[in-house]
Order: structure tokens, then C-alpha cells, then sequence
């Protein structure tokens, strides 16, 4: 089944100011101005938005532009040529300190006049300047009433870091004010799961230590680190993607329904997922983590360096994690959530794969051409690549000789079933922003 016609066109936002800060950087370039070029080509920036990359560093808009323009270079055409010149004129390449503040006049100046106009400040810099930017967009006065901050992980190195990093966002911002985001979240098939959990009695009914054996949620990636490694080397595997990341998929998994589904709501279901999330200790550590560090090899014959001569210097950061996690509740006593993720793996794959526990018994298993083991069942939620649904189950193999089975799949590939371009994280996380 292949459905056109069924998704609306996104309507457009109020006019809204977007200042990137850190806007040069890599970031920037490969995820939210290619957001922002996808719905200003979708028709859902206004004229009026302000669109500023706003850095130390600043470069040519020309060469920022070309830069840009292969992270965009799947949806320009030569139809649509015109719309890639426009959107380079409305981006403006800014000077901005954000210790000393200078070049706040000139951001002050390309944004709209009125202080009625939301502002949206996305911190695409290190945590580290996070408390001197908010106190200088304070200082300066481009901070309004109507400033909204987006920052995104990491937020510090440990719980004390992480609190202290709020604070001092806190002095400057109001709650309101503050977007926390996480990137997963905007994707189409994790927004999905929220529909198949609690739109669909089929699988809710299911969904508990009756009937589910364990649950895996693994983030893969065939690259290194490459122009990350000095930040990457400062965080690793479990900050950089666990902490965040795939917390956040297990919690969408294993919560209970909200009774609305509104963003508090949500965000406490989260919440109690998270304090019955049983501790690893010293004693279950050895049993529940194991983590490990790519060396130098070949991924599909071609030869790839290992970690430490990537960092350039002897490093322990683990690349990789695996972790076995329970959740100490009624509904998944009992049920180990497996989470892994690491770098130089054998491909790039996203997913979250519910194994459901077999049949009690296997009445199939004495005639003749039978099976003695029955495959269990799999729910396997592909989040990239290819994002979609995956429903493996057991079937009789056609024609005759006995009862034979065979594994068969229910397959729902979003891209070929609604035959649309979907959009990314970043686009979805953004236009949320500007719509407060």
C-alpha cells in the first residue's frame, strides 16, 4: 500500500528568528542548516525569519555556502535551484564572542525589530562556554522575554557537572525559556512508537514481562571518530550515547501511558522509568558492562586506522558499550533491556528489537518435516537506516510433506509506503522550537 496524498503540508511558523551560535562549525553545517534549508524549501519559514550563523570564526558566505550545499545536494535540483540561491541570500554569516560579546549589535541588528518576535538561540558550541554565552546574551541585551535556548548534550561530564551546567543556564533563562533536546527523539520512527505502543491494542497488551523476553536497543556506526576524536576522547561511548540516547529509546519502550500526550506528561512516565531502573553496582558491574575500543583492521577491505592513532596519543575512552539493564517494576521485572553502541562496527544500523518469549509448547515439533525450535517472535523498530517496522513471525512452508516452517516478516518501510522525503531530527526539533 502506498499512500500520497494523506500527509499535510506543514504550516508555516510565526516569524522567528534563528541565531546558531557556533554556526560555522560541524554541526551547524551537516545537521541544522540542512534542517533549516529542507523547510524553507518545504515552505515553512517565513520571509521574515532571520537566519544567522553567528561564530568566532566566521568565512566567506560563499565558501559556507559550498560547504553546506553536499549535506543539502539530496533535494536540490535543477527545478529548485532558485530556491537554494534564495535561501543562501537569507543566511547572514555574523562575527560573535561569546566571552566578550562582541558583535552582539550586529546580530541585534539582522534580527526583527520587535522584541515580541520569538528568539531562537541554538548553542552549537562546547558546554564549557555555555554559562558565559547565556550571560553574555544577558549582558548584551539579546536575550528578551521571547528568547528560547536550544542546547543539546553534553550536558557535563557527571551529575555534579550536569547541575552545576543547569545553574548557570538557570541564572540567566526561565524554565520556559530552556529546550533540552535530544536529537533521537525527533526522529520519524521513535515519534512512531508512541503511536504503535498507544495507538494499537494489539501490541499494549502485549507489552509487559508476560509475554516480552527482552528488549535490545542498539546504536551502530562504521566510522571513527574522525574530526570528533578531541571531544570524543573527553566523553566516550556511555556519555556520549547511552546517557542520552539510548535512555531515552528505553524509556519510550518501557513507560507507562500518559494519560495525555503532552510533553510534561510524557517527561514523568519518563521519569519513573528511570528511578526503577535497577543500579549497577561494584558486585553486577563485571556481569552488566562491558566495554571496548576499536583497534586498527578493515571494514569492507578497506583499511581503517584503530582509536588511539586517530586521538593521537594512548587513550582507555571505550568506543564501544554494552549494557545489560532491569527495570525493577510490575510491568518488566524480570526483563533484560540489552543497550550497545560503539564506532568501527560492521555497519551503521539503528534499532530496537523486542523479542517476545515462544510458545509454551511446540505442537508441531513430531510430524514429519517439522520444526523442534520455534523462532520467537520479533518486533525490530529500524530507526536508520531505511526507517520503518518490522513484524517477524513463524509461517507454514507452502506445499506438501509435512508442516514445515519457515520465518516470515511484515515489513513497513516508511520511505516506500508513504513515498515522501521524511525529514530529519533536526527539521521536526527546530520548527517544535519556534512554535514554542
Amino acid at each position: 500500500m502506498v499512500i500520497e496524498s494523506k500527509i499535510p503540508k506543514e504550516a508555516e511558523i510565526p516569524p522567528t528568528d534563528f541565531v546558531i551560535v557556533g554556526g560555522t562549525g560541524d554541526l551547524a553545517l551537516r545537521k541544522i542548516f540542512p534542517a533549516l534549508f529542507h523547510r524553507f524549501l518545504d515552505g515553512q519559514i517565513p520571509d521574515s525569519c532571520a537566519l544567522i550563523a553567528a561564530a568566532r570564526h566566521t568565512l566567506p558566505k560563499d565558501e559556507f555556502l559550498a560547504q553546506l550545499r553536499p549535506f543539502c545536494e539530496e533535494v536540490i535540483t535543477q527545478a529548485n535551484e532558485s530556491d537554494w540561491q534564495a535561501f543562501g541570500e537569507r543566511v547572514q554569516i555574523l562575527a560573535f564572542d561569546v566571552k566578550s560579546g562582541e558583535g552582539a549589535s550586529e546580530i541585534e541588528a539582522a534580527c526583527l525589530a520587535t522584541a515580541a518576535i520569538p528568539r531562537v538561540f541554538y548553542f552549537a558550541i562546547s558546554p564549557t562556554l555555555f554559562a558565559d554565552a547565556c550571560q553574555t546574551l544577558e549582558r548584551t541585551g539579546l536575550k528578551t522575554e521571547q528568547t528560547r535556548l536550544v542546547v543539546e548534550k553534553p550536558m557535563g561530564h557527571d551529575l555534579k557537572s550536569a547541575e552545576a551546567l543547569d545553574d548557570s543556564i538557570l541564572q540567566v533563562f526561565e524554565e520556559r525559556q530552556i529546550y533540552r533536546i535530544d536529537h533521537y527523539l525527533g526522529k520519524e520512527t521513535v515519534q512512531n512508537l508512541m503511536a504503535l505502543r498507544f495507538a494499537n491494542s494489539l501490541f499494549e497488551s502485549l507489552w509487559s514481562n508476560a509475554h516480552i523476553d527482552h528488549v535490545q536497543i542498539s546504536v551502530a556506526e562504521d566510522v571513527g571518530v574522525g574530526s570528533r576524536a578531541s571531544y570524543y576522547d573527553d566523553f566516550g561511548a556511555l556519555r556520549d550515547m547511552v546517557q542520552n540516547h539510548l535512555l531515552q529509546l528505553l524509556c519510550l519502550v518501557a513507560m507507562e501511558p500518559p494519560s495525555k500526550f503532552v510533553a510534561d506528561q510524557v517527561r514523568d512516565e519518563k521519569l519513573r522509568v528511570l528511578r526503577a531502573l535497577k543500579p549497577i553496582t561494584g558486585e553486577n558491574f563485571d556481569r552488566s558492562v562491558k566495554l571496548g575500543q576499536y583497534t586498527k583492521g578493515s571494514i569492507e577491505a578497506n583499511p581503517v586506522s584503530s582509536y588511539v592513532d586517530e586521538v593521537g596519543h594512548g587513550s582507555g575512552t571505550e568506543t564501544f558499550a554494552a549494557l545489560r539493564c532491569e527495570i525493577s517494576n510490575w510491568r518488566w521485572s524480570g526483563v533484560p533491556f540489552y543497550l550497545r553502541t560503539g564506532k568501527r562496527l560492521a555497519g551503521r544500523a539503528s534499532e530496537i528489537v523486542i523479542t517476545f518469549k515462544r510458545p509454551p509448547h511446540n505442537i508441531f515439533q513430531d510430524g514429519p518435516g517439522s520444526s523442534e525450535v520455534m523462532e520467537p517472535n520479533r518486533l525490530i523498530i529500524r530507526l536508520q537506516p531505511n526507517e520503518g517496522l518490522k513484524l517477524s513471525m513463524t509461517s507454514k512452508e507452502p506445499g506438501p510433506g509435512g508442516m514445515r516452517l519457515f520465518p516470515a516478516s511484515l515489513n513497513l518501510s516508511f520511505n516506500e509506503t508513504f513515498k515522501t522525503r521524511l525529514p530529519e531530527a533536526y527539521e521536526r526539533l527546530l520548527m517544535d522550537v519556534a512554535r514554542g
